[in-house]
């Protein structure tokens, strides 16, 4: 039998490639970056923190709307749950009554209102929205009450019509409502807060001076 003659191929030549890391840039939301430029260098040069962790921080926004009369009628509580996730972009939940009342003639359980609580780039879009196009229509609007907040470093404040945010279609509301909103923080007093949310842009009114109160006195 004649022997297969086996035939050696020759070594592939190993080409190398130089390849460049691209990183693609994530999304930022536009007050999320002013926060890192601008508020954190300032909140660090006006309260003298020497770490950066110690420099206050949004935490969450919760939005809420009471349905007085969503005990008896879905179909406005359906209307408001609409329109709540029309707002803020996100689905609310409902909230129950935690105890009987009388003289509202509600019952434990019943629904009374929906809520949504909002964080991270959620958060930060729906408070540039508010600070830029939804308070400026607010009518006979002069600016925020430096007073709303709680002695732990949260702002609440209430709007009284629902349909000054754009994303709302007056010819589709059941009627006028109003809503609460709650902005958390990390700081640990009311000065440190308001000069947070001041610096991301919320129309706080200007506290008055100590020479100013002690005139008016």
């Amino acid at each position: 039998m004649a022997e297969k003659k086996t035939t050696k191929k020759p070594p592939v030549k190993k080409i190398s490639v130089n390849k460049k890391k691209t990183t693609k840039k994530l999304y930022e939301p536009r007050l999320q970056n002013l926060y890192k430029e601008s508020v954190i260098p300032d909140l660090k040069n006006r309260f003298k923190y020497t770490n950066i962790m110690e420099v206050p921080k949004l935490l969450s926004i919760s939005v809420n709307m009471g349905i007085g009369e969503g005990k008896t009628n879905n179909k406005i509580l359906e209307s408001a749950i609409t329109e709540l996730s029309q707002i803020t972009g996100q689905k609310p939940i409902t909230t129950l009554a935690k105890k009987d009342i009388s003289n509202f003639k509600i019952r434990r359980g019943w629904p009374v209102g929906c809520k949504v609580t909002l964080r991270a780039n959620q958060m930060f879009e729906f408070l540039d929205r508010l600070i830029a196009v939804a308070l400026p229509r607010t009518r006979d609007f002069r600016g925020l009450s430096f007073k709303a907040f709680d002695g732990r470093g949260n702002y609440n404040f209430g709007i009284q019509e629902q349909i000054i945010f754009t994303e709302i279609n007056y010819d589709n509301i059941e009627s006028i409502r109003g809503l609460n909103v709650t902005i958390v923080t990390t700081a640990n007093t009311d000065e440190e807060s308001y000069w947070l949310l001041k610096g991301l842009g919320l129309p706080l009114r200007e506290k008055p001076t100590k020479q100013e109160m002690e005139e008016a006195a």
